[in-house]
């Protein structure tokens, strides 16, 4: 009777932690489940990292097409800033 007994517990604690392994907490589903919801995020992270490098990409060439334009206007249309004196330094006509 006692073998019978230990043989039923056995089988019972078997049952139990598979019912966990499949039901409980941390089971399989569960377990699938959020790591298809891992990899959702990654995508949107991934999606979201891509835009970030995109908009940075556009302030850098708007920040630097911004310095080409104010270059080119202060060579060759002589555009001075507020608080600024312009000299001229070059070529004079001498006469």
């Amino acid at each position: 009777m006692g073998q019978r007994f230990a043989v039923t517990l056995l089988v019972g604690l078997l049952l139990v932690l598979h019912a966990q392994l499949w039901f409980g907490r941390g089971s399989v589903g569960e377990v699938a489940q959020m790591q298809r919801k891992l990899d959702e995020q990654k995508a949107r992270n991934a999606a979201a990292q891509q835009a970030n490098e995109r908009l940075a990409a556009e302030v850098r060439d708007l920040k630097e097409g911004l310095e080409m334009v104010e270059e080119k206007a202060r060579m060759e249309l002589g555009m001075v800033k507020p608080n600024e004196i312009y000299v001229n330094v070059g070529k004079g006509n001498a006469r």
